[in-house]
Formats: structure tokens, sequence, C-alpha cells
């Protein structure tokens, strides 16, 4: 059986990403040689870590791989990931058969797109 080891972003500052995602998630930027290229942080619990490698990505505005964020206070949550760099496209709220969601679209400071909502 295999086991998600990274979910990988290709940016052009991969030091800077790194530092935004290590912030927003609680996870630890991991040491390693300059040399090496990419910046990893490492998530806790066993979550997959996530891998940002300096090159060239498709659009800035719709990537294959999109983050989805839980949290218990998704308006906060929100104001702190403004404060660490990341910026609001909209909120939308869809109404299901008993229902409501709401979640917020961001991006983080190199324009990829995440959401957050509240669990």
């Amino acid at each position: 059986m295999s086991k998600l080891q990274f979910i990988t972003l290709a940016c052009t500052d991969a030091e800077r990403l790194a530092e935004f995602w290590s912030e927003a998630l609680d996870g630890e930027q991991q040491d390693l040689p300059g040399s090496l290229g990419p910046e990893i942080v490492e998530r806790p619990g066993g979550s997959p870590n996530l891998l940002f490698k300096e090159q060239p990505k498709g659009t800035e505005r719709d990537l294959p791989i999109h983050l989805d964020l839980a949290t218990q206070n998704r308006e906060e949550t929100v104001e702190q990931l403004r404060q660490l760099g990341g910026s609001v496209r909209e909120t939308k709220t869809e109404a299901y058969e008993t229902h409501t969601a709401t979640w917020t679209v961001m991006e983080d400071p190199e324009g990829n797109g995440f959401c957050v909502s509240e669990y």
C-alpha cells in the first residue's frame, strides 16, 4: 500500500511560501541545505508534508493542486492568514438539503488558490 508523502507546489519563492504555509498549518519548516532547492514543511500527526519547488507553474488562477483548510472559526482563520500574507478572493455560501456551507476562497502570497471552511 502507498502512503501520500508530499503535496508539491510549484512556486517562484520556495522559502517565502514555505514560511507562509508553515505558519498557516502549524507545521515545521525543515532545515535543508540550500543546494537542494526545495523547501519542506513537515505536518504534525501523520498528515502529508508540503514540498515547495522553484519551477514554472501552469496558470496563476487554475492550479492542479488546491488545498482546503477546515477550522473551528473560519473568519478568525481568514484574518490570521491575511496577516501572514494571504489574500481573499471571495466568500461563497451554498445551501444543501439540510445543510448550509460557507467557505472563503483565498490565495497564498504567490496566488495559489485555497479554501477555508468550518468543521
